[in-house]
């Protein structure tokens, strides 16, 4: 797992039109992440964006919710702190789904998350993020540790634009997520090519 990892804002408006705009500019890994619709409007959404992931080859992954993810078939799913164990997610989804669990700014969770099977590990916020702007930073000293450590592919997550991506990159992620810095621009298949062009 290598690239840019994009995360749905929490709003549907145009959803499936930003999403397509992202996946045409590369985007390599797409979490469905919708905290204000209702459980149907979730299961709708996850289902299209399911579709059209397959249409460009992208990864799928359901944040927080492993029975969503099971529903509609997703490539796999994102686990935070209070998302149940990784145990039962590889229970419910099987061998080759892939798991990522956020570690926050604790590598001794990433131990434990490789330990127990975890596909990827996810740090941040590395910067001051307008999704969770009083969220703790992660320095880039972890990055290094953790890129040391750890055999697993690494995803570097919070307030990460076009201009601090290359030394969050340089340091040791593997994949950098983005919200706003790309949903919210005017170009959406240009910002997404100028992300992945770091790779």
């Amino acid at each position: 797992m290598k690239g840019l990892y994009a995360i749905t804002e929490s709003d549907s408006e145009n959803l499936i039109k930003k999403v397509t705009l992202a996946l045409e500019g590369g985007v390599k890994i797409l979490q469905y992440r919708n905290k204000n619709a209702n459980i149907q409007q979730q299961l709708q959404e996850a289902i299209e964006l399911a579709t059209l992931c397959k249409k460009f080859d992208t990864h799928f992954i359901i944040n927080d919710d492993i029975y969503l993810a099971h529903k509609v078939m997703a490539d796999g799913v994102h686990l935070g702190r209070e998302d149940g164990s990784l145990t039962e997610a590889r229970e419910l989804l099987g061998g080759r789904a892939i798991i990522g669990v956020t570690c926050y700014q604790d590598i001794n969770i990433a131990i434990e998350a490789e330990k127990q099977g975890a596909d990827y590990v996810a740090f941040g916020s590395f910067f001051a993020s307008p999704t969770k702007p009083q969220a703790p930073r992660a320095s880039l000293d972890l990055l290094q540790q953790a890129k040391q450590q750890l055999s697993l592919p690494i995803c570097a997550i919070g307030g990460i634009t076009l201009d601090n991506a290359s030394i969050l990159i340089d340091s040791g992620a593997d994949m950098i997520a983005v919200i706003s810095s790309l949903f919210a621009t005017d170009n959406i298949t240009a910002t997404a090519t100028q992300f992945s062009a770091k790779f």
